[in-house]
């Protein structure tokens, strides 16, 4: 599966979640509801993924936390603020390179059309 279909099928699922749960829930809340979804849709989704974080060749004590990693492949970064703001697309991109991958996403439950929500980061990927 290619890095698009994949990124549509987790927007899809985000669609369908908004659509049934409105705009102001907690994020805990939709991240739950997304897993759900996208498992349904019979892909393969972790949670609250650890990732080392390495610095001059030590691992440091406390390590990044991914909300959700789809297929091992794709990290999705759920929110429900107000605004995003410039701070998770940077956040998003440096746990990509962290953990050498190459798609992230960034979606914002709080908007009242979520397409207006949804940020795509990207490290280096070469495939559309």
């Amino acid at each position: 599966m290619t890095y698009k279909e994949l990124s549509s099928k987790i927007i899809g699922a985000a669609i369908d979640v908004h659509r049934e749960m409105g705009p102001g829930l907690l994020e805990s809340v939709y991240e739950e509801c997304l897993v759900h979804v996208l498992r349904e849709m019979g892909l393969r989704v972790e949670t609250q993924v650890q990732v080392p974080i390495l610095f001059r060749e030590r691992s440091l004590g406390t390590p990044l936390r991914l909300d959700i990693l789809v297929e091992g492949r794709v990290i999705v970064e759920v929110k429900a603020v107000e605004t995003l703001v410039d701070i998770f697309m940077v956040k998003t991109l440096s746990y990509l390179r962290l953990s050498d991958r190459k798609l992230g996403l960034v979606i914002n439950f709080h908007e009242t059309r979520l397409k207006d929500g949804i940020r795509r980061v990207v490290n280096g990927l070469d495939e559309e």
